[in-house]
């Protein structure tokens, strides 16, 4: 087939800009071929290259004491967590490919995780999903969101990973554009750590795996426009997975690192062949010189332009070491999986591409990726006006609450708050018999085998709060994630996190995005949970809708001994109930304002990031004198409904509670307030005086509240409710629904 010529029109239609396409020319002294010009569109997409956002993620805290790598140098992040052990774990984005095929979209970017935890040399112990969709009792929100559980669960499950933890959240701003984040979490050997590199002169280059055919091309070009009826007709774009091979591919990644056979691995996710090849050669300083014909393929007359940009799944980049070939060839063999030597390293930064025995694209390696020829843009930024509007409001103006005992029950039956066991029900969770606790509580624990060690891990972000206040809305993001892992009893070390913006280029967008980058930076700071990578999706929107920004944070934590894990639930008759930190008259952005008047809008709750850290420092302190029976990060509902949790989180073993609350404002506000910073725990009333005398000591804020006993939750008296009641409420609304 005839190569089409390249002119600037053709150059728009794959992305590019006009500057862009000059810079082009400029770098290779002519006018690219068809095959160049593909390459470059989906490198310098903003998919890949990180065009709009680069230059703000280098402004964040990348580096700390147990960081093994910077973030951005490999695959995902790595942590050390002692005894020769390093934890690896990364979040991204599948949201396009997930908005118009649900199933395969969250199916392949499970499948796409998972690889760049394993070409680390890590094995992945547990996957983590972060999902947003539309109005829940909308038609194509539940085909979406049941898509996307059934893609994520028959990945995972078949793979054999367990999904341990979540969340899920409904708002109409993504009616169009639904959001799937999936984060991925693995062990490695320090002395086993495999890297993304290529380097030494006549290396082989080895493409392993499943053969390569025409889904996927251009998916990263894809991914870095907006969502429009014409998307739907994109479904090409989105990969197809192939969990079985995945484990297949697992299992052999980790033998030739075990065997010590290769030099550098890297997935083969968006942009397939061209990304690995450019960013292992650029980060070796190298180039490779690739024949096309030797790539296995399962579709007839592929040329070079489809073979190099397709995103076939459960493929692999192996550069191997120079005399060990047939080792490497047999390895894969074992485990009846493609491996091909499809060329070699060399000295020049050059990428040289051959098919039916012609140069089909030659490249200087670096040209392609971030932080060498890449293009990076500072964009233009303005603060939109609502935000100033919608801050204004005052609620005073609002109805009262009348029945607090309907108004909790709404609540716990919200979407945005019930109990989504619907959802990891469906998942494996305790695959690997890692999982220490399970879905539905603070943060997933898990332990690490033959070590008296654990890992917390959880997913955070309320897309309101940031939508009305970005930096604030992100600090809460931050604080929250590692008040969660806190309240499971581990100290937060490290962050992961994928930003979900709208059109970079808008300058509303913009500002939003700068406003969080910098709120989380300011964060993670004080909480010394540097950020060891993760995503940026840009371009979340539609003709109808812009999503709310919602910067996910994935947080990891470390429990040194695993004889002190908390959980959130209470647990014995007559536990004394304390209540740390102070409730504030703040219902702006909270589901209370939602869900009973329907508005987003007010000021988001006020946090003191210094404050934060001393209540994890002292929670974590009490937890480690083994003083503290349960811990519950107060959140979405408020008060109210963190004690509803409390009392039937554990299914097992329901169990209420008696609750004297000194409300200093009117009623509703305080019991549904979103008052940042606060934790409800159950002490022995033998360790009551010991846990008091710590918490002054550290200038915390506490109250005693009530204590634990009886099968109602009673507060004050304007709530008494039996726990069949709360159980009803909280874990069978969801399946109602969407079941």
């Amino acid at each position: 087939m005839r190569e089409p010529e390249v002119t600037f029109e053709l150059a728009l239609q794959h992305g590019l800009t006009e500057e862009e396409f000059e810079r082009i020319k400029e770098i290779l002294g002519r006018n690219p071929n068809f095959t160049e010009l593909g390459c470059f569109s989906v490198m310098w997409s903003e998919h890949c290259s990180y065009k709009n956002s680069i230059a703000l993620l280098k402004t964040l805290p990348r580096t700390g004491k147990r960081l093994l790598v910077q973030a951005g140098e490999e695959n995902a992040g790595l942590v050390d967590i002692g005894d020769g052990l390093a934890i690896a774990f990364k979040i991204e984005s599948h949201n396009h490919p997930s908005a118009v095929e649900p199933y395969q979209g969250a199916a392949t970017g499970v499948g796409g995780i998972l690889r760049d935890i394993f070409t680390m040399g890590a094995r992945p112990i547990a996957a983590l999903d972060s999902l947003r969709f539309g109005k829940p009792d909308d038609a194509k929100t539940k085909f979406l969101l049941n898509g996307v559980i059934k893609g994520i669960g028959d990945y995972g499950n078949c793979f054999g990973v367990p999904t341990v933890a979540g969340e899920v959240y409904f708002e109409e701003s993504y009616q169009d554009n639904c959001l799937v984040n999936v984060m991925a979490v693995g062990v490695v050997r320090v002395d086993r750590i495999a890297k993304a590199v290529a380097k030494g002169k006549g290396n082989p280059v080895f493409i392993v795996g499943s053969a390569t055919g025409r889904d996927g091309i251009h998916g990263a070009t894809f991914a870095s426009e907006e969502l429009t009826e014409e998307s739907e007709t994109k479904r090409s774009n989105v990969q197809v997975g192939d969990p079985f091979a995945e484990k297949l591919l697992l299992e052999a990644t980790l033998e030739v690192i075990k065997k010590d056979l290769i030099v550098g691995i890297q997935d083969m996710g968006a942009a397939g062949i061209i990304c690995s090849t450019s960013e292992t050669s650029a980060r070796g300083k190298s180039g490779m010189r690739i024949n096309l014909d030797l790539v296995p393929l399962r579709e007839k007359d592929m040329n070079a332009y489809e073979i190099l940009l397709s995103e076939s799944q459960e493929r692999m980049l192996v550069i191997g070491k120079k005399g060990r070939e047939s080792e490497i060839i047999e390895t894969f063999k074992k485990w009846d999986l493609n491996c091909v030597i499809i060329g070699e390293v060399i000295e020049e930064d050059k990428l040289e591409f051959y098919k039916d025995g012609k140069l089909k694209a030659l490249i200087p390696a670096s040209s392609l990726v971030v932080g060498g020829g890449a293009p990076v843009y500072y964009r233009e930024y303005e603060k939109p006006e609502y935000v100033d509007r919608l801050q204004r409001k005052d609620f005073n103006d609002l109805p009262k609450i009348e029945d607090f005992n309907k108004a909790i029950l709404k609540l716990l039956s919200s979407p945005n708050i019930s109990n989504k066991s619907y959802i990891y029900h469906q998942y494996d969770y305790t695959v690997g018999t890692n999982t220490v606790i399970i879905p539905g509580c603070d943060a997933a624990v898990l332990r690490i085998k033959n070590t008296n060690k654990a890992i917390a891990v959880k997913t955070d972000c309320n897309g309101r709060y940031v939508y009305l206040n970005p930096r604030r809305g992100t600090q809460i993001a931050v604080a929250e994630s590692a008040r969660n892992v806190a309240c499971t009893g581990a100290t937060p070390i490290a962050i992961t996190n994928c930003l979900n913006f709208g059109n970079p280029y808008k300058k509303d967008i913009y500002w939003q995005f700068k406003e969080a980058i910098e709120g989380m930076s300011e964060a993670c700071k004080i909480f010394d949970t540097p950020v060891t990578g993760g995503n940026v999706s840009f371009y979340n929107e539609s003709n109808n809708y812009a999503v709310y920004p919602t910067p996910v944070i994935g947080m990891l934590g470390l429990i040194d001994d695993i004889n002190f894990i908390t959980s959130s639930y209470f647990k014995n008759d007559d536990d004394v109930i304390l209540l740390l930190g102070k409730t504030y008259n703040e219902i702006g952005g909270s589901e209370f304002l939602k869900i009973f008047f329907d508005k987003v809008e007010g000021e988001i709750p006020d946090i003191d990031l210094y404050y934060e850290k001393r209540t994890i420092d002292t929670l974590l302190d009490l937890i480690r004198r083994g003083l503290i029976v349960s811990a519950h990060d107060v959140s979405d509902g408020g008060i109210a409904v963190a004690l509803a949790e409390c009392c039937v989180m554990n299914r097992k073993k329901q169990i209420g509670a008696v609750v004297n609350l000194n409300m200093d404002f009117r009623e509703d506000f305080f019991l549904f307030s979103e008052s940042q910073s606060r934790v409800i725990i159950s002490v022995r009333k033998s360790d009551l005086e010991k846990v008091v005398k710590i918490l002054k000591d550290s200038e915390i804020y506490f109250k005693e509240i009530g204590k634990v006993g009886g099968d109602r939750l009673i507060i004050n008296d304007i709530i008494n409710l039996s726990l069949k009641e709360i159980h009803n409420a909280y874990y069978e609304s969801f399946e109602k629904i969407f079941g």
